[in-house]
């Protein structure tokens, strides 16, 4: 092994810059604005990649390299996520603004550049809130640097790998956008009553007519509203005991009459079978829209009553937390949301996300919310708000300027499917039931990604300690091909040195103008 550190002993462990040319130099920046002035009529075959510190970041109408080359972040790249790479090739004639340097090794490029995707860069890179990697530190990045033939078989093997590891994750990918795909089927299944279907054959003499169940559905509005009357009624009469202050609490609103869908509407949705209806989301339960207590009465906040927003619906199923907190005062000024109520996101690029509380709180303005009525499941009225029918829906009736945004009203007149408390019960348990199998699935793969980012760096480093592929006795030691390198870089920089001797001004301006033209 070498003295200086832990590599064979025909290896070196040396400065970046002893192994390739930096080509800083020849950047040019050039803004959208021009490039897109530049590009404008023109033809794709005559336009040129333009690159930037991750890759790829345009196009434009002229080239400053033309070959292979490695590059590297200078600023904006992700030098700290060990997972993640922060070199690339870039071959063919391109262009490369400042927030990438340009490399050409003296052996491999590709050597160089899986070997500077496994860097650990903190130690070389400055800054805090945007890293940067400065030419200087850039130089002075040791490099471990074997014999020019094993260089090749390490990046035969380290591809070989890649490879096979590329096609592992392409087909844990492809399993779970299956495992999703199976969901969407699964839900769109039950809410058109065919997960079911065997259950009503069992339980034929249990079935509800539909003129039952509307009946039912209609008698259950009706009781909540006589709550809530009752409970208003309460709230005037403490209300005006205390001297009737600040305003008179909201009297709840009647349900309104809905009549049955339309033909037209029916013949729009799924046929449902015996004992199923389309109505409204608000046959379901209240729809209530939240609001945000001003932030110019501090004591409104606190940390009793949590206080949802589409950021906090992440969980879905089980949303137990939020970010911030409402006291007791606020959450009078924030109408008390029950535990199982189900929260929509219905305005913004969120729109749609959907998450079922498992604990009071009040949401934002930004959330309608669902407080189901007692012959609705929760939990399957929650499973609905997730299906596909309902979010298409959903996302088509909301209105659209800046942003989407479906407003109470229209929200209340969504589509719903309704069936009998009874099967909403069954329908609930075999969707928790295929879900949890698809989850721990999907958990499954999710482990194995990242298990194979973190096999991807652990071959990298098997690699530049000069473990992936055995040595060669035969292969010429890193020192002797350092000292050709660095020779002929002598010899290169003394036939500029001539050459600059004998150019007058006239000659230099004309080599200068060429380099313009080339750069386009």
């Amino acid at each position: 092994m070498s003295k200086n550190t832990l590599v064979p002993d025909k290896w070196e462990t040396v400065p970046l810059e002893s192994v390739c040319n930096i080509f800083d130099s020849q950047r040019i920046p050039v803004n959208v604005s021009e490039r897109n002035k530049r590009i404008q009529g023109k033809k794709r075959d005559e336009l040129y990649p333009y690159y930037g510190a991750t890759g790829q970041v345009g196009w434009i109408d002229g080239y400053i390299f033309d070959g292979e080359y490695v590059l590297v972040g200078e600023d904006g790249a992700p030098f700290l996520d060990p997972l993640k790479e922060k070199a690339y090739i870039a071959s063919g004639k391109f262009w490369v603004n400042n927030h990438a340097h340009i490399l050409k090794a003296f052996t491999s490029n590709k050597y160089l550049k899986y070997f500077l995707d496994q860097v650990d860069f903190a130690q070389y890179v400055t800054g805090t809130t945007r890293l940067k990697l400065n030419q200087s530190n850039l130089r002075n990045i040791e490099i471990s640097f074997p014999p020019e033939n094993e260089q090749h078989r390490i990046v035969a093997k380290i591809e070989q790998l890649f490879s096979a590891l590329d096609k592992g994750v392409a087909d844990l990918k492809a399993a779970k956008k299956k495992l999703e795909l199976y969901r969407q089927s699964l839900l769109k299944a039950a809410f058109e009553g065919r997960l079911t279907e065997q259950w009503r054959r069992d339980h034929a003499s249990e079935i509800e007519s539909t003129e039952e169940l509307l009946a039912r559905i209609k008698a259950e509005r009706e009781k909540r509203y006589q709550q809530q009357l009752e409970e208003w009624q309460q709230a005037v009469k403490k209300w005006e005991g205390h001297g009737k202050p600040g305003k008179k609490p909201k009297k709840p609103r009647k349900p309104k009459e809905l009549p049955p869908l339309t033909e037209e509407e029916l013949a729009e949705l799924p046929k449902l079978p015996e004992g199923w209806v389309w109505g409204y989301s608000e046959w379901a339960g209240d729809i209530e829209t939240g609001t945000t207590p001003s932030k110019k009465h501090p004591e409104y906040y606190g940390s009793k009553f949590p206080f949802f927003k589409p950021t906090d619906l992440e969980a879905g199923y089980e949303v137990t937390e939020a970010r911030e907190y409402l006291s007791s005062k606020g959450i009078k000024y924030a109408r008390l949301l029950p535990v199982n109520s189900i929260l929509v996101t219905s305005i913004g690029a969120t729109i749609g996300k959907t998450g079922i509380i498992r604990c009071a709180g009040a949401s934002n303005q930004q959330i309608n919310a669902i407080i189901p009525i007692d012959s609705s499941n929760p939990n399957y009225v929650y499973w609905q708000t997730v299906g596909p029918l309902f979010q298409k829906e959903l996302k088509k009736q909301a209105s659209s300027t800046t942003m989407p945004i479906i407003n109470k009203s229209k929200f209340a007149l969504l589509h719903f499917a309704f069936c009998s408390k009874s099967e909403q019960d069954k329908i609930t348990q075999l969707l928790e039931k295929a879900f949890a199998s698809i989850n721990h699935l999907t958990q499954t793969i999710d482990q194995a990604l990242s298990q194979a980012d973190l096999l991807r760096q652990a071959i990298l480093k098997k690699a530049f300690s000069g473990q992936l592929v055995p040595q060669d006795p035969n292969d010429e030691p890193a020192s002797e091909l350092l000292k050709r390198i660095k020779a002929e870089r002598e010899a290169v920089k003394a036939g500029q040195r001539g050459q600059r001797g004998r150019s007058g001004p006239g000659q230099r301006k004309g080599q200068g103008g060429q380099r313009r033209k080339a750069r386009g």
